[in-house]
């Protein structure tokens, strides 16, 4: 038997330091990864010189790469035992050569060909990306460890998704300013990188030791209440992860959301400089994550009235009219785009916060079915998914930019290439956050059944 007593004691509740500590650690990520999905594309082009369908393939096998580690580091992160958890291990040891890979990404080597470059490219993109995942995934199962209740995940996921953008905005800020007073492109790069290599690294090691003791007191009041994973392998977790129904709505409808983030972002560099004629796009990159911020905890009110799904349908639909006023906006029109880029950073936060929030609610599913609880597995899958489609995505825009006769450093595109740009910045972020929205609707856990799920669980493990 279970001992009552955890049963009954007064719910340890999230600190305001604990929530900081938390949210902090997503700001190396949201630095990184939205400064490669705004400028990497272009820099790999315009900067490294690499065609576009070359620079699209090195996306391509980052992100297929960056997909297929993650079960790797989702089930062994399960299976880790330690006086310091599951988690901690991970993050603590990939923390420093996250920020040494992610340096490398953004210099330009002295190497003779274009195919050397390509494979260096490649390589520190892979690199990257093994110790993206080896420090963000066991971070983001922390989500699930550190709280139970409802509207407090999505608090907390508030938190470290604010501070994921807020990151996002010191990056795009970064390199707004460093290309007002230096003229060199590849300087401009490597300093804007290796800036955010540096100031990636420090939140990370605030969100460990911030955190860490929270959850040895969260763990010491919570003890055996599930089966452990070691006895099941690979094979029949996946198995069981697949046949989860809730568990596909989740990743579908935050695979169409973010696929429609990262093809706006890649093509939105290319959309200001070439279609709307200005000489720098971290502005409009910046007004885009800049509000996001705010909009986050907006968010959270949002779907404290009106749950995650009611918040899904407001905040996609508001970007999506968004997509399509872009689409057929004109040269000349800068501070309509400009105001646009601040209205679609609600449909941001909300791509954010809604997917991230709803994720625990799947593993509680999960563990209600199975008597399993495994964090990492779900976490894990869930970014191999969305992982996959972002690289398909990221390459089709480098194939539409080669086949449509995009000219890198050209004075005047040919119109075919400026059809693509605007293609890939309208109808194809509609069309898939329309899936989104689509797939919301039919998603199975709301507030009511997540109260009645919790229930269950309770008196399954009292039972136990």
């Amino acid at each position: 038997m279970v001992d009552p007593s955890p049963q009954t004691s007064p719910p340890l509740k999230l600190t305001l330091a604990t929530k900081l500590a938390f949210g902090a650690g997503d700001m190396g990520a949201g630095m990184t990864s939205n400064l490669i999905a705004f400028s990497f594309l272009i820099f790999l082009t315009e900067v490294a010189g690499l065609a576009p369908l070359a620079a699209g393939t090195v996306l391509l096998i980052g992100k297929i790469w960056d997909a297929v580690n993650d079960p790797i580091v989702g089930v062994l992160s399960d299976r880790t035992r330690s006086r310091w958890g599951r988690r901690y291990p991970w993050m603590l040891v990939g923390t420093l050569p996250f920020g040494i890979t992610f340096f490398m990404m953004w210099v330009v080597p002295g190497l003779g060909s274009d195919s050397a470059k390509f494979w260096y490219y490649v390589l520190a993109s892979v690199l990257f990306q093994v110790f993206f995942t080896v420090v963000n995934l066991p971070y983001t199962t922390l989500t699930a460890e550190l709280t139970q209740d409802y509207d407090e995940r999505t608090e907390l996921t508030s938190f470290r998704l604010a501070f994921s953008v807020g990151g996002a905005i010191l990056a795009l800020a970064l390199g707004l300013g460093v290309t007002q007073v230096i003229s060199n492109e590849q300087q401009q790069y490597w300093i804007i990188g290796g800036i955010c290599a540096l100031f990636s690294i420090a939140p990370m090691l605030w969100c460990i030791f911030g955190t860490y003791g929270y959850a040895q007191r969260k763990l010491a009041r919570r003890p055996a209440l599930t089966q452990e994973v070691v006895g099941m392998s690979f094979a029949q977790q996946l198995r069981v992860v697949l046949t989860n129904r809730a568990f596909w709505f989740v990743v579908g409808l935050y695979l169409c959301a973010w696929m429609a983030l990262q093809i706006t972002a890649s093509i939105l560099p290319f959309y200001v400089t070439e279609w709307m004629g200005l000489d720098s796009y971290f502005l409009a990159a910046l007004l885009v994550q800049g509000t996001a911020v705010i909009f986050m905890f907006i968010c959270n009110r949002i779907s404290q009235r009106v749950g995650k799904q009611g918040l899904f349908f407001i905040g996609i639909g508001v970007w999506l009219l968004v997509q399509i006023s872009l689409f057929f906006l004109q040269p000349g029109q800068t501070m309509v785009m400009y105001g646009l880029c601040l209205v679609a950073s609600f449909g941001v936060a909300t791509a954010y916060v809604v997917p991230w929030a709803m994720l625990p609610d799947v593993i509680e599913l999960d563990e209600l079915q199975t008597g399993y609880r495994r964090e990492g597995i779900f976490y894990s899958f869930m970014t191999l998914l969305q992982k996959l489609g972002l690289a398909l995505g990221l390459f089709l825009v480098g194939v539409a930019l080669e086949v449509s006769g995009f000219v890198a450093d050209a004075a005047q595109q040919p119109p075919s290439a400026l059809w693509a740009i605007r293609f890939f910045m309208g109808p194809v972020p509609m069309l898939l956050l329309i899936g989104g929205m689509v797939l919301c609707y039919f998603y199975p856990i709301n507030r009511t059944a997540h109260t009645t799920l919790l229930l269950k669980l309770a008196e399954r493990r009292s039972d136990s």
